[in-house]
C-alpha cells in the first residue's frame, strides 16, 4: 500500500518524538530513581544520627533519663516510620515503641510494605533494626535500637513525589507528540506542496504541454533544484519542439523547390510540351544533386552526433593544417576582398586530423559567409596549460543574444529567411560541437550583433 509523502513525514515526526520521549523517560527514570534511592538511604542515616544525638542529650548527670522527652522523640520517630527501643548501660529498657504502641508500630510497617510493593511488585523487604551505642562524657550509657522497613522505604510523600514526576513525564511526552504532529503536518505540507506541483508540471510536459511551468518557491536546496530542473527540462523540450517544427518547415521548404522543378519538367516532357534535350536533363540532374546534398547533410549530422563516433587520432602540427586550409579558401576570401590573417607557431596536437580539419572548414565557411566585403577574419593558436586554444574571429554580422544560445542546435539558423545562400543547412556548427566534444574539448562563442563573432576552441594536447 502506497502512502503520500505528507503522511510519511507526519508519521516520521511523531515516531521520532515518541522514540525520543520514550528513551528520555527511561533514562531519566533510571537515574532519578537511583539518585532518589541514594537520597532516601542517606536521609535514613542522617535521621539515625539525629535520633542518637537527641537521646544522648536526655541523659542527666545523676544517671537518670528524661523519659518524657525521650517519649516525644520516640513518637516523632514513629511518625517518620522509625521504631526505636532504648536500653540503659545495664540492659534495662528505658523506652520501647513496641511497648508504647505495638499496634501502631505494626500498622506503620504494614503501610510501608504496601508502599514498596505498589512501587516494586516483586519487592522483598522486611523489618530491619540497627543498634547504636549511647555515650556521655566518653562513657557508655546504653544503646538505642532503631528499626525500620528496609533495606529502604518510601513514605507517602516520597511516593507522591515519584508519581508526580512520572505524570509530568507522561504529560511532556503527550505534549511533545502533539507538537511533533503539528510540526510534522506543517513541514510535510511545505515539503510536499512544491513536489506535488512539480508532479503536475511533469505530467503536463509528458502530455505535450511544454509551456507549463512550476512557480513554487522553496528554501530547501534539493526541492529548489528539482523545480529548476523540471522547468529547465520543460524549456528544453519546448525549444526542441520548436526546432522540430522549424526543421519540418525548413525541410519542406527546401524539398518543395527541387521537387516542383523536377515534377514540372517531367510532366512537360511527358505531355511533349518540352523536349528531353541536354539542357532540360541537366536542369533535372542539378535538382537531383541538390536533393542528394540535403540527404547527405542529414546523414552527416547523424554520423557526427553518434555516440560511437570513431576518432583516428595522430600527432600533427595544427599550424601546418590551418595554413593548408587557408590556401584552399584564399580565392574565395580574395573575391570578397576579406583580409584574413593567422597568428601562431608550430604546435603539435594529438587528435583526428580529418575531423579537426572539418571543424576549421566549417568555421571559416561561416566567417566567409557572414563577413561583408572589406571585412577581416583572424585565426590564432596558442598553448594554455595542457590545452591548445584555437580562435576564429570575424568582423561580420554578429549574432543576437536570442540566437547565440541556440546556434549549436541542429538545423538552427539565425537567418529565418531559410535561404541557403545566407543561412546554410543549419548543421555546420552542430557538427563542430560534436567533433570537439568527441575530443573531450569545448567550444564557446562570443558575439556582438553588428560587430562580429569569435569562436574559441579548447582541445587537450595529450592522448587519453
Amino acid at each position: 500500500m502506497k502512502h503520500s509523502l505528507r503522511t510519511k513525514l507526519s508519521l516520521s515526526h511523531i515516531a521520532v518524538a515518541a522514540i525520543c520521549v520514550f528513551l528520555i523517560s527511561i533514562v531519566s527514570n533510571f537515574f532519578l530513581e537511583k539518585q532518589f534511592r541514594y537520597y532516601v538511604m542517606q536521609n535514613q542515616e542522617q535521621k539515625n544520627s539525629r535520633i542518637v544525638d537527641m537521646i544522648e542529650k536526655q541523659y542527666e548527670a545523676d544517671g537518670k533519663w528524661e523519659t518524657g522527652v525521650i517519649q516525644n522523640i520516640g513518637i516523632s520517630a514513629l511518625e517518620q516510620g522509625l521504631i526505636i527501643k532504648i536500653n540503659d548501660s545495664a540492659g534495662k529498657p528505658v523506652w520501647d515503641a513496641m511497648t508504647y504502641n505495638n499496634g501502631r508500630c505494626e500498622q506503620i510497617i504494614a503501610h510501608l510494605s504496601e508502599n514498596m510493593i505498589s512501587r516494586y511488585p516483586n519487592w522483598k523487604g522486611g523489618f530491619l533494626e540497627n543498634s547504636f551505642s549511647l555515650t556521655a562524657g566518653g562513657e557508655s550509657i546504653g544503646t538505642v535500637d532503631i528499626g525500620y522497613y528496609g533495606p529502604f522505604y518510601y513514605t507517602d510523600n516520597d511516593l507522591l513525589f515519584i508519581n508526580t514526576l512520572n505524570k509530568a513525564h507522561m504529560g511532556v511526552g503527550l505534549f511533545s507528540l502533539f507538537i511533533a504532529l503539528i510540526f510534522g503536518v506543517i513541514m510535510s505540507n511545505r515539503l510536499s506542496r512544491p513536489i506535488v506541483r512539480v508532479i503536475h508540471t511533469a505530467r503536463s510536459i509528458a502530455k505535450g504541454y511544454y509551456s507549463d511551468r512550476s512557480f513554487e518557491r522553496s528554501n530547501t536546496k534539493e526541492l529548489s533544484e528539482l523545480i529548476e530542473t523540471v522547468n529547465g527540462l520543460a524549456g528544453t523540450l519546448q525549444n526542441q519542439e520548436s526546432l522540430r517544427k522549424r526543421l519540418t518547415a525548413d525541410v519542406a521548404h527546401e524539398l518543395r523547390t527541387p521537387l516542383a522543378i523536377l515534377q514540372s519538367h517531367l510532366e512537360a516532357m511527358i505531355d511533349a510540351v518540352m523536349e528531353a534535350d541536354e539542357e532540360t536533363l541537366r536542369s533535372c540532374h542539378e535538382e537531383t544533386m541538390r536533393l542528394n546534398r540535403m540527404v547527405g547533410d542529414i546523414e552527416k549530422l547523424s554520423r557526427y552526433e553518434s555516440e560511437s563516433l570513431i576518432l583516428n587520432k595522430s600527432d600533427f602540427d595544427i599550424t601546418e593544417l590551418i595554413k593548408r586550409i587557408l590556401q584552399n579558401f584564399e580565392n574565395e576570401f580574395f573575391s570578397k576582398r576579406i583580409r584574413i590573417s593567422y597568428q601562431g607557431e608550430m604546435q603539435m596536437l594529438y587528435a583526428d586530423r580529418d575531423k579537426i580539419s572539418q571543424v576549421l572548414v566549417n568555421l571559416l565557411s561561416n566567417a566567409l559567409k557572414y563577413t561583408n566585403e572589406g571585412g577581416n577574419v583572424e585565426i590564432s593558436t596558442a598553448r594554455e596549460g595542457s590545452e591548445t586554444v584555437i580562435r576564429v574571429k570575424d568582423s561580420g554580422l554578429g549574432i543576437s543574444k536570442d540566437d547565440i544560445e541556440h546556434i549549436f542546435e541542429r538545423f538552427y539558423r539565425a537567418d529565418k529567411s531559410r535561404n541557403r545562400m545566407t543561412g546554410g543547412s543549419g548543421i555546420g556548427l552542430t557538427i563542430v560541437k560534436a567533433i570537439i566534444e568527441a575530443h573531450k574539448g569545448t567550444v564557446a562563442v562570443l558575439s556582438i550583433l553588428g560587430e562580429g563573432t569569435e569562436f574559441i576552441i579548447h582541445l587537450p594536447q595529450s592522448a587519453e
